[in-house]
């Protein structure tokens, strides 16, 4: 099967509208790319830790950086606002788990991100949930297209 954005009337735009808003936000676009690849990489989604790592690359991301996100508590390469942003990934992709996200979380993400790219990155966080629930789901291959 196609990806359910592909198949479903609209939807695709409707994906459009909320990443025209998120990037509005004021939220750094390299570090909403390095979101989106933590939580897919949490996932599992290939397609989507795929093509977040790329569109990274093409930013001009670093090797040490890609090669390291998985482990980015202990390695020297991120600012303390993207480790705040990664440990919020984190916590809401793995919210089932805790049934929350911790308070201190949400307060290092808060001091270092204003209400509106904090709105941002929670956004890029729960449509990457999304957009990995759907492909992992009908198993999209990496590198292809949706529709």
């Amino acid at each position: 099967m196609q990806s359910p954005a592909a198949v479903l009337p609209g939807l695709t735009k409707a994906i459009g509208g909320i990443y025209q808003a998120m990037h509005a936000g004021g939220a750094p676009a390299e570090l909403l790319e390095l979101v989106h690849l933590r939580a897919s990489q949490i996932n599992g989604c290939t397609y989507c830790a795929h093509a977040g790592a790329s569109n990274l690359r093409k930013a001009g991301e670093s090797d040490e950086r890609l090669w390291t996100i998985a482990a980015w508590r202990d390695a020297p390469y991120f600012t303390d606002a993207e480790r705040a942003a990664l440990a919020l990934t984190e916590a809401v992709t793995r919210i089932a788990d805790k049934g929350t996200v911790p308070d201190d979380v949400w307060d290092d993400a808060a001091d270092h991100f204003d209400e509106k790219s904090l709105a941002a990155i929670i956004t890029m966080i729960a449509t990457t949930n999304f957009f990995n629930r759907l492909n992992v789901t009908v198993r999209q291959p990496v590198g292809t297209s949706w529709s």
